[in-house]
């Protein structure tokens, strides 16, 4: 486990510029660049918003301001982004760069490193973005906003856990691959985000604590809509698991990476 943070040090620079030059690619001849990266998700927004607001609005308590819906909308979805973003990309990062594996020489742990990376600065110009629009909308903030940054850090840390384990996987078994974006979008909907817990009938409402994401979205709804801190019972849970989680997830990747490129 040491020699692959060591690994991941020595190739910070590799790690770093791989980022960049990801980045700057993906938008070279466009004109709008790096925006694209927050008009999907926001444009998203926007539909929900237009179809379901005048559903949901009132069934939003504790918040008076007329785009209630939206900015509850909008906190959901910012955790929600980030979540499937990681496990997306990790999920295919192993089987999309096997000729490169292949080919040279270079610790495989900058790979998640590098798609974890570009993930992050994504996400980090969406929370901009939407602090904005909260802003333009009548929306402040409370210290509880201070919350983002270590909510921000287990919700990595969680999904990496879960990309990296899947994407060892779907070197061995490609229907993994093919399987998750399907299941992604059935685990939206099972997810409080384009509608309040509180409309989900009390009999079914006790099944939210077996969804692993619900603890990360409700906190970013309870930090970015109601300017109030998380239960920190919850969090200290949701951090030791996404602790756990990566670092099983960690240990997988080390005792597979050998026998990754040879599969491929």
């Amino acid at each position: 486990m040491l020699a692959m943070l060591r690994a991941l040090w020595r190739y910070r620079y590799f790690v770093w510029s791989s980022i960049r030059n990801e980045l700057v690619s993906r938008f070279l001849r466009s004109r709008l660049g790096g925006l694209w990266m927050i008009i999907h998700p926001l444009a998203q927004v926007a539909i929900y918003a237009l179809i379901l607001s005048n559903v949901l609005a009132a069934k939003l308590p504790g918040i008076s301001n007329k785009y209630a819906y939206s900015i509850y909308l909008m906190a959901g979805l910012a955790a929600w982004t980030l979540f499937t973003d990681i496990l997306g990309r990790c999920v295919n990062l192993f089987v999309d760069q096997g000729n490169l594996m292949k080919k040279m020489a270079f610790p495989r742990i900058t790979l998640p490193a590098i798609a974890v990376g570009s993930c992050l600065v994504n996400n980090l110009l969406l929370l901009a973005a939407m602090a904005l629009i909260f802003l333009l909308l009548g929306h402040g903030f409370g210290w509880a906003v201070l919350w983002i940054p270590p909510l921000l850090i287990l919700l990595t840390a969680f999904s990496l856990g879960i990309g990296l384990i899947l994407g060892v996987v779907n070197v061995f078994v490609r229907d993994v691959g093919q399987a998750v974006p399907i299941l992604l979008q059935i685990w939206f909907w099972f997810t409080p985000i384009v509608y309040p817990a509180t409309i989900i009938p009390e009999p079914f409402r006790k099944w939210l604590v077996l969804n692993p994401i619900y603890p990360f979205v409700a906190a970013y709804q309870q930090v970015l809509v109601y300017s109030r801190t998380p239960d920190p019972a919850t969090i200290s849970i949701v951090g030791v698991a996404a602790a756990g989680l990566l670092l099983l997830a960690l240990l997988l990747f080390r005792r597979a990476a050998p026998e990754l490129v040879d599969v491929l």
